[in-house]
């Protein structure tokens, strides 16, 4: 992906989201032509030129120091997680050769793992977000509609993005829709901004701007956040309506997987809904045997 075209984009919508009464500077009698901060006023609160900063603007300052790019974040007010992002976006020397696509596979251990917790549903996903295994809560709740399979087969393997943006059936899932999108992108434009190199991600970043004016519009806006831990609203389609706390555990390795794993408060409805959910599961993944006549 252009780095140095991401890296412009993002100062500039972070400029735009500044007013000169936020920090402390008059806003003058001009009109401007542009919402936030001008370049020149930014460079004078981050303690740089006018040219070193527009260059930068302009991907052009490969060799920024973290000095310059700390005051940068200072001036702009950024987040933790944006204030990483600045510097991946600054130092695109050091991204790494695109490798070859290679299918990804999730360890046997993992699958284990995932498997023997039947009543916590699980998902294991690679950078990206494909699905690369779950267990039967987790498709149940996730994507009953799909194949329980589909992960096993690197042509059809879901993605979690891509169905939030594209499957009529996910979207009818979040209650919260539009918040649950707007999380899920930041959360990719900040993977995209570790790895600009990842074939995957430049894949599935141009499809759905493609297909989804939604997915475009918020892209253009250059959200980022990273979000491992919360709650999400469903509206599942068999057992109703579930507020479920989620966890994102990263694997160790290099491989950028990671398992994402729900729950509910104990004694409350949603957690009768779950339990619910996976005594249905358990139940159709029970054989009927036929009964046996009496002796």
């Amino acid at each position: 992906m252009d780095t140095p075209t991401a890296l412009g984009e993002f100062l500039r919508t972070r400029r735009a989201q500044l007013r000169p009464e936020d920090v402390g500077l008059s806003p003058g009698v001009n009109r401007r032509r542009v919402p936030g901060l001008r370049r020149e006023e930014l460079a004078i609160l981050a303690g740089v030129s006018v040219t070193y900063y527009t260059r930068l603007e302009q991907g052009q300052s490969a060799n920024a120091s973290d000095a310059v790019l700390d005051a940068v974040a200072r001036a702009l007010r950024l987040s933790p997680d944006e204030h990483a992002h600045l510097r991946n976006l600054a130092r695109p020397g050091r991204a790494k050769r695109a490798p070859a696509l290679r299918p990804e596979r999730a360890r046997a251990a993992t699958r284990h793992l995932i498997n023997a917790m039947t009543h916590v549903p699980a998902v294991v996903l690679g950078r990206s977000n494909d699905v690369l295994a779950w267990n039967p809560l987790g498709h149940a709740l996730l994507a009953g509609h799909l194949a329980p399979n589909s992960p096993d087969h690197a042509a059809e393997r879901p993605n979690l993005t891509r169905l939030l943006f594209l499957d009529p059936h996910t979207r009818e899932l979040y209650t919260q829709w539009d918040e649950e999108a707007r999380v899920a992108l930041a959360a990719l434009r900040l993977v995209v901004g570790r790895h600009p190199e990842d074939q995957r991600l430049a894949q599935l970043v141009g499809q759905l701007a493609i297909q989804s004016p939604t997915f475009a519009a918020l892209w253009s806006r250059h959200p980022v956040r990273n979000c491992t831990v919360g709650t999400k609203s469903f509206h599942h389609p068999l057992v109703g309506a579930m507020e479920l706390s989620f966890e994102s555990m990263q694997f160790s390795d290099d491989s950028g997987h990671r398992t994402l794993m729900y729950s509910a408060e104990p004694g409350t409805a949603s957690a009768a809904a779950l339990e619910l959910l996976a005594d249905t599961v358990a139940a159709a993944r029970t054989p009927s045997h036929p009964a046996v006549p009496a002796q």
